[in-house]
């Protein structure tokens, strides 16, 4: 809203306001706090009904999901790399209209730290790891149970700085948790736990500006490179962390040489941005394999239990990744034309 839009809007609340015969302490504070939503180029929510009539949602519904958050989530888990479970929780689908509203009308109005690289439109996996290619040492620490940590609390402050009042501030913190934490599988989780992370970002980064050391966060993907003393900034790290709730997993803590591979966030940065060797080794076998004995036989012999058309399509959708990552890679390229050939002639329409 611009100056003269809001100098329309407040002409028209003063209108309407006298009109139902509001007193003047009335208008003079719903328009101090509506000009302070304004400047921050927020949407102005007066209370729960504004809040429905915006979205579109009756305000019974809104109540209804503060009240029994459990009862709007579908649950179920995917395995991990280690072969661990990762629960999701799918908001069902008038409460995904709802936090889908939240996140672009309000969360992504706010600023998060330029350190930060993920769930951030127009904003890839390629931005994390660019900053930290051919460097001495590459450090990655990992945050433990991110998202099962990041509290209501939490999310409730956002909302209330951000100048909502008391009762929207509280009512937009539970329409974005579930059991008091933020829940994976939520539209708004990812842009709240770096809207959260923003001020924790600003002390890491200048620590590190200070000591040349490159950083970057990736969700709870931590990772810095340069040269520099690797154990006083994980102590640091905790220290800050500590102040959120939240503390490093160990487990996951990797400090890597330049004669090792650099892997970060699943990409190999030791001279240029690469997918691992293990990846592309696994995609130069399947078109070998292809090329030699036609896709059909070459499902048949390693029992593969998928149709070929849906098969080919998902090794182009892994060859394309790659050349997302480096789109030079020459070899992918030919893997591609390969591939590509095949699956036309293979089920083409003719």
């Amino acid at each position: 809203m611009n100056k003269d839009e809001w100098r329309k809007y407040k002409k028209e609340f003063e209108k309407e306001a006298i009109k139902l015969k509001k007193p003047k302490n009335y208008i003079s504070e719903n328009l101090h706090y509506a000009e302070n939503l304004v400047e921050k180029n927020l949407p102005i929510i007066y209370n729960v009904d504004h809040l429905g009539l915006l979205i579109g949602i009756k305000s019974d519904y809104l109540y209804k999901v503060t009240n029994e958050s459990k009862l709007f989530y579908r649950k179920f888990s995917i395995k991990k790399k280690n072969g661990n479970p990762r629960i999701i929780h799918e908001p069902l689908p008038n409460l995904k209209i709802i936090q889908k509203w939240i996140l672009e009308n309000i969360l992504y109005k706010l600023k998060v730290s330029k350190f930060a690289k993920a769930y951030i439109p127009n904003m890839s996996i390629k931005d994390n790891v660019r900053f930290h290619k051919k460097q001495k040492l590459v450090f990655k620490l990992d945050i433990k149970n991110f998202f099962d940590s990041l509290s209501e609390k939490q999310v409730y402050k956002l909302f209330k700085k951000m100048g909502y009042s008391e009762s929207l501030s509280v009512l937009l913190s539970k329409l974005c948790t579930l059991n008091g934490f933020l829940p994976q599988g939520a539209s708004t989780s990812a842009c709240l736990s770096n809207l959260i992370l923003f001020d924790f970002d600003k002390s890491i980064s200048l620590y590190c500006l200070d000591k040349k050391i490159r950083y970057t966060r990736y969700a709870d993907d931590l990772t810095f490179s340069g040269s520099f003393n690797h154990e006083a900034l994980s102590n640091f790290v905790s220290y800050k962390l500590k102040f959120l709730g939240l503390e490093i997993n160990q487990n996951k803590t990797r400090l890597l040489r330049k004669n090792q591979a650099q892997i970060i966030t699943g990409i190999v940065v030791n001279e240029k941005s690469q997918v691992p060797r293990d990846y592309r080794k696994k995609i130069r076998l399947q078109v070998y394999y292809i090329s030699k004995f036609g896709v059909h036989d070459h499902l048949k012999r390693n029992n593969i239990k998928i149709d070929a058309e849906t098969y080919l399509k998902s090794l182009i959708g892994k060859i394309n990744y790659c050349l997302f990552i480096n789109p030079d890679d020459l070899l992918m390229k030919d893997y591609k034309d390969i591939i590509t050939t095949i699956y036309q002639k293979t089920f083409s329409l003719d």
